[in-house]
């Protein structure tokens, strides 16, 4: 794969792939936000040589001042990606059930940390087993990568980025919009957003058979939000899981952006962050508000 492929693959492409002499690397990241564990989900039955990655362990750091999924300390980082068997010289696959965000979060962190050869199976799990593909319960024994971790490979932003990005150009918040307008938090203490933003929920990057649309469709949608050649963008979430979604389909689009890493528990995490509510800027009942509660916490 070289630098101008496609970080996405289809299931009969990889199912080549792996009959070949350059196989990737599997890992399977299936995850969900407050469980099951997708462990068991690999457990019942995983691509033939998929290693399982676990997103909050391995793709993540703890909790804490920088959000509910950090960065994973390159270290930490490295060492789960050797023991999984990623090699730089390798390719590596990930996938997940079918929606490609946890996937999309294996992507960019392995892409953050310096290894060049990273897709997504587009579909996931969920295309390969309709494709009448093999599926196994077999637990492979991954032979040690030599991956080493450089971190710096992907653009991020911080809170005072993110504020930038709001102000100069374009961060979009792609929670639901319910989040976003700050009508329900389902996760976080706090509701609403970061000012400035706008709201896209990732939703509007799929088809309905939870494919990424073309990247012309996605180019158009992007466009649509205002996101220009030379005008910076970003993205963020919750936690900077689907965030990394939208910012590989930006990629898919031509259109390079920064994650927001600690996304909104990042920020609500500092009680002197303003919160803004009500819809975004460039809605007809555009009027938003900014929550000041925060700053008397």
């Amino acid at each position: 794969m070289n630098a101008t492929a496609s970080p996405l693959i289809d299931a009969g492409t990889l199912a080549s792939e792996l009959a070949g002499e350059s196989a990737p690397v599997l890992l399977d990241a299936r995850w969900r936000l407050g469980g099951p564990p997708g462990a068991a989900s690999y457990l019942a039955g995983h691509l033939p040589g998929a290693v399982f990655v676990d997103l909050d362990r391995d793709l993540a750091a703890p909790p804490g001042a920088g959000g509910r999924h950090p960065l994973p300390e390159a270290a930490a980082f490295q060492a789960a990606m050797r023991r999984a068997g990623v090699s730089a010289g390798r390719p590596v696959v990930a996938y997940d059930d079918g929606d490609s965000i946890p996937a999309a979060r294996a992507w960019w962190t392995l892409r953050y940390f310096g290894h060049q050869q990273v897709r997504v199976l587009d579909g996931g799990f969920s295309a390969w087993a309709a494709a009448g593909l093999p599926v196994t319960a077999d637990e492979p024994a991954a032979a040690a990568g030599d991956f080493t971790a450089v971190p710096g490979g992907m653009p991020v932003v911080d809170a005072a980025g993110a504020a930038e990005l709001a102000r100069s150009g374009i961060l979009l918040d792609v929670r639901t919009g319910e989040r976003y307008r700050g009508e329900t938090e389902p996760v976080d203490p706090v509701a609403g957003h970061i000012p400035g933003a706008l709201s896209a929920p990732v939703t509007g990057s799929m088809t309905s058979g939870g494919r990424f649309r073309s990247p012309a469709e996605l180019a158009e949608r992007f466009t649509r939000l205002g996101v220009t050649a030379g005008r910076p963008a970003g993205a963020y979430c919750g936690s900077g899981v689907t965030a990394a979604h939208e910012v590989l389909a930006l990629a898919l689009a031509g259109i390079p952006a920064a994650l927001y890493v600690g996304s909104w528990s990042g920020w609500v995490a500092d009680p002197g962050r303003p919160v803004a509510t009500g819809p975004d800027r460039g809605s007809p009942a555009g009027n938003r508000r900014i929550n000041r509660r925060m700053l008397c916490r």
